[in-house]
């Protein structure tokens, strides 16, 4: 493939995190199983193509492909990647999503990093071809939700429980990358992280709203081994992180092999009361200012990896994002894709998927009868009127063949 290809792209929804039922059993939450994604995969990457899209967000369930300390099935991962081979579609390959499988616990596990790394290497020695790869998917949310709210996996509630599920999470992450690179040295990491902001109500939320806005860059703070402020460094030494593993990212980042996906919801902004309580405030920086905010930290390479919005907002909405891209290009900043997330409608996601209830949420750029929506057109005529024009104002990753 060229060189200087823009990559739009979408996804296929796969979260697997684990929850409790009111009868106070746990269930794990497949979103591929949900939207019946199992039964009709061919069927699906088809869609991926129909809509010109030649780059997907895409990997197997990690809980069912990782049996155990070196045990692997690949059967459903090798049907897939070779059709998406066959179709021209590049997988960026999606590894972790939310959820561990049953035999390693949940995000507390301090052994989960060396084996996730282990899966990470089996992976790439499977599939040699392979260049794109998302490690870990939304560490800052993993961690947020699993150790902080209480909802997902461990269902913890404190920043101690914060701390230590961020902190295995990222290295799980940098060991990851390190051993896809020792199979594949041209590998690229697309990390996908929801970028927020705090937005202070009242003059007497500033102390908060500033320490919530130094906080939402925790996980790639310390996946690219930034330098932290004294503030933030002494909150996670105060919750259990030790100086020995805090310089551990420092000493092992592989931040050369980066890009920086930034996801971006209506729900990402919020705004912070005196009190302490936070609440959605909806858009109102919005893509450009919040993204420019995180380039001008880290200066890496930046992709647009997830968005959406409920019918009937999707169409205006896939249009506003857009703009807000090409914008972010054109005013010097290296973008190189743009996601609309998912390729069908998901299922649970207006409760953060706590609840098994069967709502389908209408996100997708097709039902889950795989019948476009009127988003699914827009995209396709996006791409169809921007992918030359995108193309030759592209610079910056280069890529090898694949």
């Amino acid at each position: 493939m060229p060189g200087n290809k823009f990559m739009f792209a979408t996804g296929m929804e796969n979260s697997y995190p684990t929850i409790l039922l009111p009868d106070g059993s746990e269930k794990r939450v497949d979103e591929m199983e949900k939207t019946g994604h199992y039964a009709r995969w061919k069927e699906d990457l088809e869609l991926v193509t129909s809509l010109g899209i030649e780059f997907l967000r895409y990997g197997p369930p990690y809980y069912r492909t990782h049996l155990g300390a070196g045990r692997y099935d690949w059967t459903f991962a090798d049907e897939t990647f070779a059709y998406l081979r066959d179709l021209n579609i590049t997988p960026i390959v999606d590894l972790c999503h939310f959820g561990v499988p049953d035999w390693i616990g949940n995000f507390q596990n301090p052994d989960f990093p060396e084996l996730f790394a282990d899966y990470a290497a089996a992976f790439a020695r499977r599939f040699p071809d392979l260049r794109l790869y998302t490690p870990i998917n939304e560490i800052f949310v993993t961690a947020m939700f699993s150790a902080r709210y209480g909802w997902w996996n461990e269902r913890l509630q404190s920043n101690e429980a914060f701390v230590n599920a961020l902190k295995i999470l990222c290295k799980a992450n940098v060991l990851a990358m390190q051993a896809i690179l020792s199979v594949q040295q041209d590998a690229t990491f697309i990390q996908s992280e929801s970028s927020e902001f705090y937005h202070a109500i009242d003059p007497a939320a500033l102390p908060l709203a500033r320490f919530l806005n130094q906080k939402r860059f925790l996980s790639l703070d310390l996946t690219y081994g930034y330098p932290l402020n004294v503030t933030m460094y002494e909150y996670l030494l105060q919750n259990g992180m030790t100086r020995k593993e805090y310089h551990w990212f420092t000493d092992n980042q592989v931040k050369a092999h980066c890009v920086m996906g930034n996801d971006y919801y209506v729900t990402n902004e919020h705004l912070v009361h005196p009190d302490g309580s936070t609440q959605a405030s909806g858009e109102i920086f919005g893509y450009y200012v919040i993204t420019s905010q995180y380039y001008r930290r880290y200066k890496l390479p930046i992709m647009h990896t997830e968005t959406n919005i409920r019918m009937p907002a999707c169409r205006e909405w896939l249009l506003k994002q857009w703009a807000n891209v090409h914008r972010l290009k054109h005013d010097g900043v290296p973008v190189i894709g743009f996601t609309w997330y998912s390729l069908l409608h998901q299922v649970d996601w207006d409760s953060a998927l706590r609840e098994d209830a069967g709502i389908v949420n209408e996100l997708g750029l097709y039902d889950l009868d795989r019948k476009i929506m009127p988003v699914g057109e827009a995209y396709k005529q996006l791409i169809e009127n921007w992918k030359d024009v995108i193309t030759e104002e592209s610079y910056g990753l280069s890529f090898h063949n694949w």
